[in-house]
């Protein structure tokens, strides 16, 4: 939108860090391997676009969540939602806001899968890499990887005594400790354990009752048990625990909608009440009654046992049990007026998983092939309780019996959802000639749900049943065509179909919704120099997506889910590692994405939820550019040595719902990062000076437009402020 002033924070990175000294003569780039693929393949052969972070990108002053990969990942973008990110890669994504809802990107910890959005969080530390792959991965993993997949690899236990402890401080009052320690028990029986606890102060204040808001205060542990015998066969089995008990994830109010009458929430409206604006409050406070509380604990558990069956054929087996459980609260009505505000949003889930996995290299073919199983229990339990409701839907009859039934009632969602899904696939690469190769794939991929619980909004006199079950199955297949005209290069094509599964929302009065799908096409070509010094890639997609599951607020304050018809998502994505000498390295990377409805009608609550055409409106969360350009330099200094990165982000204009309006949206912005490493002779101290968004941009991250029963008022989620501290690295 504004490239002049992009072109400008580009160019002064550059030039505040491409300084000359007594550097290294020349830096080689990594080779660099993925195995969210299911097979060890370097990131240089991978026919299609993927990214991993390596650990040296992960923890303080770099990504320490989900939500911060979206600097690092080309078309990817965040957006946060009643406690967990929303992750958009390509302009597809979870648009639903109902508890049973799936994401479109598979996430997985070391394989297996992590089912629950809000779970996704949790195993961020100690990790060796994290990995994402750009794309429907529809052969691979099947049911929810429409947009992609990321997988988190955690660091197994070492053979020797040894670990590490970081230490960080920063502000808002952060502190940080992350460590991990390895214990070998014998020579054949490893064990690290590993933890992470976490402190910082509220990003904002609660400023009707003084508490903070948007602080974090949580802990994490693992302890991963290696077993590797003298035979053709190893174990490894992860155990870990995650709790988190703070005021994070509230919900902040950015102001009317153009569909708010008197341009305010009805507390202001009907008893005078004040916003965060009105007592003087930034984007980062707010001004409520209720206290956004944030309470989650969880486990996981999961074994993978690899054998070696032959010199040709090998099996993994992954087993996984997780569970989570977690509260949430927020006020709806964003004013310190009780005033039927309170939401108060429950889930539990538990879920088995089992997954087995072969790989076959004959003469001449190779052969990949798997099959998965998995079970999940899932509950939950949105209330809003109506309290005082009566001053907006029945004003004459407050104080009297009739009014004190009316602000009794309550809005609940309320059930249980179990849900089974199965798949096979088997994939096939055959090289046609010594440049020419074939990779085809197929999938079935079959789920069933059934759902218990009851719906009721006295507000609207319903209280029913909305016991429901549906099952649905898909085929998707794949085809990609390899050419590689040296060692160098490859020029790849792939058609690839993909599906999200079907929905039942707990306690929903929306009917089962079917499930997404996707016709992908995409060529790509990479390139790296033999010495490895330079290495970029670019790659061209079209999807044909269906039935898109959208979430919204309907005329009566009810949430209501539908499939969408149609939309039509094609772009351009260019990325670019190079190391040019004297301890400058860079890289970067540059997307261009359009991502429209082709065919969607909808009530709009701007225009008092008349049917709107929606064809040709961009879909949420789909940037048409961003950009990322990193610098790196590194030298010795004294006897130790320094490194020091700068990185600049653009991303361009996103609306956060379908009906592209200005009051739920945020226009281009930059973030600039910075850090400076200093690694101390012998290698086992570091000091690490760092900082994030330094201009300070006020970004909203996700932006919601509440029910007519509060005015159709604005509130979301806000991008941290700018932060910076200081971490010590000790390793033995």
């Amino acid at each position: 939108m504004y490239p002049f002033k992009r072109n400008a924070i580009f160019s002064g990175v550059l030039a505040a860090l491409a300084f000359a000294g007594s550097a290294h003569a020349q830096n080689t780039l990594e080779e660099v391997v993925v195995t969210a693929t299911k097979r060890a393949v370097s990131l240089d052969d991978f026919s299609g676009g993927a990214n991993v972070l390596s650990a040296d990108a992960l923890g303080p002053g770099g990504i320490e969540n989900v939500r911060d990969m979206h600097v690092a990942v080309p078309n990817m973008s965040i957006g946060d939602q009643f406690g967990f990110a929303r992750v958009f890669i390509r302009g597809i994504g979870m648009t639903s806001i109902d508890i049973g809802g799936e994401g479109a990107v598979a996430f997985l910890q070391d394989g297996a899968i992590i089912p629950r959005p809000a779970a996704q969080l949790a195993g961020m530390f100690d990790l060796e890499q994290v990995e994402v792959l750009r794309g429907p991965q529809g052969t691979l993993y099947g049911r929810g990887a429409t947009a992609g997949a990321i997988n988190l690899v955690t660091v197994k236990p070492g053979e020797e005594l040894g670990g590490f402890a970081n230490f960080t401080a920063g502000n808002y009052g952060l502190t940080t400790f992350e460590g991990a320690v390895d214990l070998p028990a014998t020579p054949e029986l490893g064990i690290r354990l590993a933890t992470k606890i976490e402190k910082r102060d509220g990003y904002g204040d609660n400023l009707f009752t003084g508490a903070e808001i948007d602080d974090r205060d949580a802990q994490a542990y693992r302890a991963t048990f290696a077993y590797k015998p003298e035979a053709d066969w190893d174990a490894t089995l992860s155990l870990q625990y995650y709790e988190e008990d703070d005021n994070n994830f509230g919900f902040h109010y950015f102001g009317p909608s153009e569909g708010s009458a008197g341009g305010a929430p009805y507390a202001v409206l009907f008893l005078g009440a004040d916003t965060v604006f009105d007592v003087g409050g930034s984007l980062y406070d707010i001004y409520s009654d209720q206290e956004a509380i944030n309470q989650r604990e969880g486990y996981a558990g999961t074994l993978t046992l690899n054998f070696d069956l032959s010199e040709a054929l090998s099996l993994r087996s992954i087993t996984s049990l997780q569970g989570m459980d977690r509260f949430l609260r927020d006020d709806l009505d964003s004013t310190a007026e009780n005033l039927f505000g309170r939401n108060d949003y429950v889930e539990e889930s538990d879920s088995f998983s089992q997954e087995f996995v072969f790989n076959y290299s004959g003469e001449g073919y190779d052969i990949l092939a798997g099959v998965m199983y998995l079970e999940e229990e899932l509950y939950g339990n949105v209330l809003v309780p109506l309290e005082n409701s009566c001053i907006v839907l029945a004003p004459d009859l407050c104080g009297t019996p009739t009014g004190d039934v009316i602000n009794s009632g309550r809005y609940e969602q309320n059930g249980d959802v179990d849900i089974t899904a199965y798949g096979a696939f088997a994939e096939v690469t055959y090289p046609v000639t010594d440049t020419f190769t074939v990779i085809a794939g197929l999938r079935y991929n079959y789920e069933e749900r059934d759902g218990t619980g009851f719906f009721r909004f006295d507000a609207a006199a319903i209280d029913i049943n909305t016991d429901k079950s549906a099952d649905w199955d898909d085929i998707t297949p794949r085809l990609t065509l390899e050419y590689r005209g040296n060692s160098d290069s490859l020029l790849y094509a792939t058609y690839t179909q993909a599906f999200k599964s079907g929905v039942i929302n707990t306690g929903s009065l929306s009917d089962p919704l079917d499930p997404e799908t996707v016709d992908a096409f995409e060529v790509g070509y990479k390139w790296s120099r033999e010495d490895g010094t330079l290495s970029w890639a670019l790659a061209g997609f079209y999807y044909d997506y269906q039935d898109l599951q959208i979430s919204f607020v309907d005329a009566t304050s009810t949430v209501t889910t539908i499939n969408a018809a149609e939309a039509e998502n094609y772009g351009l994505e260019l990325e670019l590692n190079a190391s040019v000498g004297n301890g400058v390295s860079v890289d970067f990377f540059a997307t261009y994405l359009s991502a429209e409805y082709k065919e969607f009608f909808n009530g709009d609550y701007a225009n008092g939820f008349a049917i709107a055409d929606l064809s040709g409106n961009t879909l949420p969360n789909a940037p048409e550019y961003t950009a990322k350009l990193g610098i790196n330099y590194e030298t010795q200094l004294g006897t130790g040595d320094l490194r020091l990165r700068g990185e600049a982000y653009y991303q361009d204009d996103v609306f956060f719902t379908e009906w592209n309006r200005e009051d739920a949206y945020q226009e281009g912005y930059s973030l600039l990062n910075a850090s400076v490493d200093y690694a101390f002779a012998g290698g086992n101290w570091m000091v690490s000076l760092w900082g994030r968004n330094l201009s300070d941009e006020e970004v909203i991250s996700n932006n919601i437009i509440t029910a007519p029963l509060y005015n159709s008022v604005r509130v979301g989620s806000m991008l941290p402020p700018r932060t910076y501290g200081a971490t010590v690295m000790y390793q033995f």
